[in-house]
């Protein structure tokens, strides 16, 4: 199971050499594990209860936007709640680092938060009852890739 951003630079089969067919995809703004959703609980326990998925990945890319805009207010009725599944990552990062000045060190940030978004999704998948018992009984491995647009290199950092 591939869950990733909905940005359209960042295609699973492409950036994979998978071929279509071959990987079962769940994507949304942020590449974002909503702690609880209907939708995506679906999603899971079918990926690992019936198509019986050995391993689940979150990816997150450089240059998202949905990490972007954790910077900014909206006045949209539903991106900032979604959003809300993200903000952890930014206050982590922001725990371990002083705010940025210039707009190179604005970079760097941006590219933590990125990083550690998918650590937090990670966090989020773990509760949802067919991932642990999947993870518990060794049917499923869980990994956090990010994938860097500029360079097109796909890395694994969980």
């Amino acid at each position: 199971l591939w869950i990733g951003c909905s940005d359209s630079r960042v295609d699973p089969e492409r950036i994979t050499g998978s071929k279509a067919g071959e990987i079962f995809v769940q994507r949304n703004i942020g590449n974002i594990v909503p702690t609880h959703d209907w939708n995506f609980a679906t999603v899971l326990e079918y990926a690992v209860n019936h198509l019986k998925v050995g391993d689940i990945v979150i990816c997150g890319h450089s240059d998202c936007g949905a990490i972007k805009a954790l910077d900014h207010e909206s006045d949209d009725a539903y991106i900032p709640l979604w959003l809300n599944n993200a903000k952890e990552a930014k206050l982590r990062v922001a725990c371990r680092m002083p705010v940025p000045q210039t707009p190179e060190e604005e970079n760097i940030w941006r590219r933590l938060v990125e990083i550690e978004n998918v650590g937090l999704q990670l966090e989020h998948l773990r509760t949802y009852p067919p991932v642990m018992a999947a993870e518990k009984e060794g049917r499923v491995r869980l990994h956090g890739l990010y994938f860097d647009l500029a360079t097109g290199e796909l890395k694994k950092i969980f």
